[in-house]
């Protein structure tokens, strides 16, 4: 066995922390590769004190961790109650990565931001490593909602390492800036992101599923601008939605239009049909009955291929075993959104119990995100509403324990 992982519901951080680290020694042994450590709420404060405390016994060669509203271990989810979870594997050459978000400019410049016309400057990301010592297969993420412009990370990566994968979450334990909690091995931060550059120990695959199914036909984008989608094949967008209602929508869709309408994006323009996997889901923010206009969460261009989606309980749990039907994992990171879990299913622990079914019970931590990252149709994009994973599977000429490679970033 070369992954672990352990959960500890005790109140006391100190006796939970040991609790974890216990059990993960138990499975495979101190001097782990990575450790990834998540708290809830009710330990962030002391999680500086867990992190030491694993870097101390455990011994890993790079430990990421940050606190979070509810936790994930093995087949369970814990919510907004006192939960440690520890999740460790030798997964060969690793590297830690420390971001953090630069703005240039004058104290001048800043007493200008945010007015009118004006806005706020472009930060700029610094930490990113100039040269890996080894060619990186996936970078596991943990970033600040609040200070941290993950969308920017994700696209110039694309320029500058097209293809690799980038799987994580967004803290989730604060409810403004400065409140987050993240951890680099013995180091915590209330900023920016701390993350793991995964080499070719291990095979990583992804899966996100983003728990949507689509209504009505696919249409194109004929007048847009921003995220403001005006016409939709030479009609009003929200026309459109209207004569697909009329068109014997069933109760139940029309109910779910109700409670929360998505816009699925096309990602790749030149395929022909598009099934599960082919969308981005951006949430539709509002509509404008005066102009037949509707808002989405993201820019959409004119030309581009939507197609109404919902979700419900149904259409995610389905999504969820599609998309892992077949697969297989010795690991798994799990960053499912802080609006699943028992805020979606009628049961608790939906996704961390589907994936141990599934999967034949291999060791899972996580946490439940404010915002998760993972790839669509090749490209990384921040989602709500999603459960994103890595999937880790053993290699056979993995290399033996203690032979991973760090290099600080």
């Amino acid at each position: 066995m070369r992954f672990a992982s352990s959960l500890s519901t005790h109140p006391v951080t100190a006796h939970a922390t040991g609790e974890v680290i216990g059990q993960v020694i138990e499975q495979i042994g101190r001097f782990p590769d990575l450790a990834v450590l998540f708290v809830t709420r009710p330990h962030a404060g002391a999680l500086e004190d867990a992190a030491d405390t694993v870097s101390r016994l455990l011994e890993p060669t790079v430990l990421i961790g940050c606190a979070a509203e509810s936790v994930v271990g093995n087949q369970r989810e814990i919510e907004q109650a006192p939960a440690v979870s520890l999740w460790a594997g030798l997964t060969g050459p690793i590297m830690p990565v420390r971001l953090s978000a630069e703005f240039e400019g004058s104290e001048a410049d800043d007493e200008l931001a945010g007015l009118p016309g004006i806005g706020h400057p472009t930060p700029q990301i610094a930490g990113w490593p100039e040269e890996p010592a080894f060619e990186p297969q996936a970078l596991i993420l943990l970033a600040d909602p609040y200070s941290f412009p993950v969308d920017q990370l994700l696209h110039g990566l694309q320029s500058e390492h097209p293809g690799l994968p980038v799987v994580g979450g967004m803290a989730s334990a604060a409810l403004g800036p400065g409140g987050n909690r993240l951890v680099l091995d013995q180091r915590m931060f209330t900023d920016g992101a701390v993350g793991a550059l995964i080499g070719s120990g291990v095979s990583v695959s992804t899966v996100v599923s983003q728990g949507c199914r689509p209504i009505g036909r696919p249409l194109a984008v004929t007048r847009s601008e921003r995220n403001i989608i005006y016409e939709l094949a030479g009609q009003p967008a929200l026309q459109r939605l209207l004569q697909m209602a009329k068109e014997g929508m069933s109760e139940r869709d029309i109910q779910l239009i109700n409670q929360g309408l998505h816009l699925g994006v096309v990602i790749d323009e030149h395929k022909v049909d598009f099934g599960r996997g082919d969308f981005l889901i951006r949430n539709v923010i509002g509509a404008d009955r005066s102009n037949g206009a509707i808002a989405v969460g993201d820019a959409v261009e004119v030309g581009t291929t939507v197609q109404f989606h919902v979700r419900d309980a149904e259409a995610a749990d389905e999504d969820l075993r599609e998309l892992l039907a077949d697969r297989r994992a010795d690991g798994v990171l799990l960053f499912t959104c802080n609006g699943r879990g028992s805020r979606l299913f009628e049961k608790p622990d939906h996704d961390a119990g589907l994936i141990g079914d599934l999967l034949d019970d291999p060791p899972v931590a996580g946490f439940f995100a404010a915002g998760e990252v993972g790839p669509v149709g090749g490209h990384n994009f921040v989602h709500g509403f999603t459960a994103s994973m890595a999937l880790f599977e053993e290699r056979s000429s993995s290399p033996a324990q203690g032979n991973a490679m760090v290099v600080e970033g």
